[in-house]
C-alpha cells in the first residue's frame, strides 16, 4: 500500500482558495463584458501597473523589441520554434480527410477544418515565458488558422522583448501587451478595440485557468491548463540530486505548483527530501520553489511498479518524469498524464522550452479525459454525407422512417417519407402516424 512521507495542503483549504478565485474571475469578466476597453484598461493598471490607450503593439514597437535581442537569442528562438513546427507538421500529417461509400450509393466523409480565429495567452508576469508563444502560435499556424492574436503581460513595466520576438517570429497577426483575466476576457468577449476570437489557448495562473473555464462555451478552449504540476517516478537506479533538481525545477513556476516524488525506494525518498532542502539554500528562485514544495510537495513510497502506476494514474499529473530501470513499462501501462518524459536523459524543461512536444498540458486531473495542446486541437472534424442514387435514398429512408416513429418524431419521419414517395416508388413500406 502506498504511504506518504510528505503530504501537500489539505484538500479543503485548496477548495476554499479555488472558490475565491472563481468569485473574483466571475466579477471581472462581467465588468469586461459590460464596459469593454475601459474595464480592461482599469484592470491593467490595477494588476500590472501598465497603462496605455491601446494595448496592441505597433510594428515599430515590435521591431524595437527584436532589436534589443542578441543574434544568438533570436537564433535560439528560431531553433525552438522549428522543433515545435516540425513535430506539429508530423502530427497534422496523421490527420486526414476521408470519404467512403459505406453502402451502395451512400457516401460519408469528414474534413478537418481549422478554427478561424484563435487567441493565444502567453504568461509572463513573473518570468518572460516566451516558450508559450512557440507552443500556441506556431501550432495554430501549422493547423491553418486565419487569425492568430496573442496577449502577454508586461514584464518589469514594459513589453518583454523576448516574448514579443517569439510571438512575432511565430507568426502572430496581432500582438497585445495585456495580461491576466483582462487579457483572456478581452480576447473571448471582445471590446471596442479587440475583435473576439473563436478559441482561447495557452497556460496561465489559477486566475487565467478559471477565466478560460468560465468562458468555455462562449468560445472554445484548448484545455484547463492551470499551475504547473510535476510527478517524478523513480527507483534506486537514479540519485537524489537529479530527483530534487527536477522537482524544484518545476516548483519554481509558482507557489501553488505541485511537485511529487513517487518511488519504490525509501532510501531515495529520504535522500531526495534532504537534497531538496540543500538546493533550496542556493537556488535563485528558492522563495517561490520553497513555498510550492512546503504547500504542494509530496513524497509517496510504493511497494512495486504496478502500485506506482496506480498512484500515478490517480494523481493524473501534467508532467510525469520516469527515471526507472524500465521507463517503457510506464509508457505501456499509464493512462492518465499530460506528457511523459522517459529516462534520465530527458526532463520536463526540455519539453517546456525546446524539444518540440507541446508544453500546454492538462492540470488538476483533467489528464483523465484529455491530452495536451496539439495541432488537432485547432481543427474541427466536420462530417458530410451525400446519397448518389434513388435506390439508396429509398433504402435508408425506409429505415429512418420507422426509427423516427419508434421515437415519436412524426416530422422527422416525414422527412424520410417524402423521399420514399419521390425516389422509392410504391413498393417501399414506410411508417406513418397511424402505425
Amino acid at each position: 500500500m502506498a504511504r506518504f512521507l510528505k503530504r501537500g495542503r489539505d484538500a479543503d483549504a485548496v477548495a476554499e482558495d479555488d472558490a475565491k478565485v472563481r468569485a473574483t474571475v466571475e466579477n471581472i469578466l462581467a465588468d469586461i463584458k459590460a464596459r469593454g476597453d475601459a474595464a480592461v484598461r482599469e484592470l491593467s493598471i490595477r494588476f500590472d501597473k501598465w497603462d496605455r490607450q491601446h494595448f496592441r503593439l505597433s510594428e515599430a514597437e515590435i521591431q524595437a523589441c527584436l532589436d534589443q535581442l542578441k543574434p544568438r537569442d533570436l537564433a535560439d528562438i528560431r531553433f525552438a520554434q522549428e522543433q515545435v513546427r516540425n513535430f506539429a507538421e508530423h502530427q497534422k500529417a496523421a490527420l486526414r480527410d476521408i470519404e467512403v461509400e459505406t453502402l451502395p450509393g451512400v457516401v460519408l466523409g469528414h474534413r478537418n477544418i481549422p478554427v478561424n480565429s484563435v487567441g493565444c495567452y502567453v504568461p509572463g508576469g513573473k518570468y518572460p515565458l516566451l516558450a508559450s508563444a512557440h507552443m500556441s502560435v506556431v501550432t495554430a499556424k501549422v493547423a491553418g488558422c486565419k487569425r492568430i492574436i496573442t496577449c502577454a503581460p508586461p514584464f518589469e513595466g514594459r513589453p518583454a522583448p523576448a516574448i514579443v520576438a517569439a510571438q512575432h517570429l511565430a507568426g502572430a497577426d496581432e500582438i497585445y501587451c495585456l495580461g491576466g483575466i483582462q487579457a483572456v476576457g478581452a480576447m473571448a468577449l471582445g471590446t471596442e478595440s479587440i475583435a473576439p476570437v473563436d478559441m482561447l489557448v495557452g497556460p496561465g495562473n489559477a486566475f487565467v485557468a478559471e477565466a478560460k473555464r468560465q468562458l468555455y462555451g462562449r468560445v472554445g478552449i484548448d484545455l484547463f491548463a492551470g499551475p504547473t504540476e510535476t510527478l517524478i517516478i523513480a527507483d534506486e537506479t537514479v540519485d537524489a540530486e537529479i530527483c530534487a533538481t527536477d522537482l524544484l525545477g518545476q516548483a519554481e513556476h509558482g507557489p501553488n505548483s505541485p511537485a511529487v516524488l513517487l518511488t519504490t525506494s525509501e532510501k531515495l525518498a529520504r535522500a531526495t527530501m534532504a537534497e531538496v532542502e540543500r538546493l533550496l539554500t542556493i537556488l535563485p528562485t528558492a522563495a517561490i520553489a520553497r513555498k510550492a514544495w512546503e504547500d504542494y510537495g509530496e513524497v509517496i513510497i510504493c511497494d512495486s511498479e504496478d502500485e506506482m502506476v496506480i498512484e500515478a494514474d490517480r494523481i493524473a499529473s501534467e508532467h510525469v518524469q520516469v527515471m526507472t530501470r524500465d521507463p517503457d513499462y510506464f509508457l505501456q501501462h499509464m493512462t492518465n498524464y499530460g506528457a511523459l518524459f522517459l529516462g534520465p536523459r530527458t526532463n520536463v524543461s526540455y519539453g517546456d522550452k525546446v524539444i518540440g512536444t507541446n508544453h500546454t498540458l492538462p492540470t488538476k486531473k483533467s489528464a483523465r479525459y484529455t491530452g495536451g495542446l496539439w495541432v488537432g486541437k485547432f481543427m474541427k472534424t466536420c462530417t458530410y454525407q451525400r446519397v448518389l442514387t434513388d435506390e439508396a435514398s429509398a433504402m435508408i429512408g425506409a429505415y429512418c422512417s420507422r426509427l423516427c416513429m419508434l421515437e415519436g418524431f412524426a416530422g422527422h419521419a416525414e422527412q424520410a417519407n417524402i423521399r420514399l414517395r419521390r425516389y422509392g416508388g410504391r413498393n417501399i413500406p414506410y411508417a406513418t402516424a397511424a402505425d
